[in-house]
C-alpha cells in the first residue's frame, strides 16, 4: 500500500497532482493541513474529484467527513492519549501515528493502521530522524491487529527497503512535495513496490 502526506502548506497545482496521483493507484491520500481554516479545506477538498473521497483521510476537521462523505480520520498521539477519537470508533476508519514499536504493539484492533516515524532520516524535516533506529524495531513487531505503515524520508531509492522490512505500506511526503514533477515520483515509487509484490 502508497500512501500521500499533503505538506502542511498549499503547493501549486497540488489538487492536480492529488487527482492524477490517484488515477495512478495511489491508495489513500492523508490531508494534513493543521494551519487552514474550515473554508480553506471544503475548498481544497472540493477540488478533488470526488470519486476518490472514500480514499481520503482528515487529520482535522472532522466535521466535513459527513458533508463530503469522508468515513477516515487520523489522530495523532496526543490525540489518542486524550482520548479525542473515542466518539468515531464505532462509524470511521481511524488511524493514528506511533515512534517506536513498543507504542504500536500496545495499539488496540480498534486502529486500521498506525504511522511509526521515522523510518529514514526525513525529507522535508532536515536532521530529523539521524538517529533513528525503527526500521531494525520493526523485528520486535508483535500487533497483529494494527497494520504498521512507514514515514520518513521514504524516496524511489530506499522503498524497496520498507516492504522487505515487512511494513504493511509505505507513506510518503518530501520525496513527492518538495519534487518539481510529484506525479513523475509516485509513479516510480508505486513501479517499486509492483515489482515485489
Amino acid at each position: 500500500m502508497i500512501f500521500v502526506i499533503t505538506p502542511d502548506l498549499m503547493v501549486p497545482k497540488e489538487t492536480d497532482s492529488i487527482n492524477q496521483m490517484f488515477q495512478e493507484g495511489l491508495d489513500l491520500l492523508h490531508i494534513r493541513k493543521p494551519w487552514i481554516s474550515r473554508n480553506e479545506m471544503t475548498e481544497f477538498i472540493t477540488q478533488i474529484d470526488e470519486a476518490f473521497y472514500p480514499q481520503l483521510v482528515l487529520h482535522t476537521h472532522y466535521d466535513l467527513g459527513k458533508e463530503f462523505t469522508i468515513s477516515r480520520f487520523h489522530f495523532r498521539e496526543i490525540d489518542r492519549k486524550e482520548d479525542i477519537y473515542k466518539p468515531f470508533v464505532k462509524e470511521k476508519t481511524i488511524s493514528t501515528s506511533v515512534h517506536d514499536i513498543k507504542t504500536y504493539n500496545t495499539l488496540e484492533k480498534e486502529w486500521e493502521y498506525a504511522f511509526i516515524s521515522p523510518f529514514f532520516p526525513s525529507i522535508s524535516k532536515k536532521g530529523y530522524g539521524m538517529d533513528s533506529t525503527i526500521k531494525e524495531e520493526i523485528n520486535y513487531r508483535n500487533n497483529p491487529d494494527v497494520k504498521l505503515i512507514a514515514l520518513g524520508g521514504i524516496n524511489q531509492d530506499n522503498i524497496h527497503e520498507v516492504f522487505k522490512s515487512e511494513a504493511d505500506g509505505a507513506a510518503l511526503l518530501g520525496t513527492i512535495w518538495e519534487s518539481e514533477e510529484p506525479l513523475k515520483v509516485f509513479k516510480k515509487c508505486r513501479n517499486v513496490l509492483m515489482s515485489q509484490v
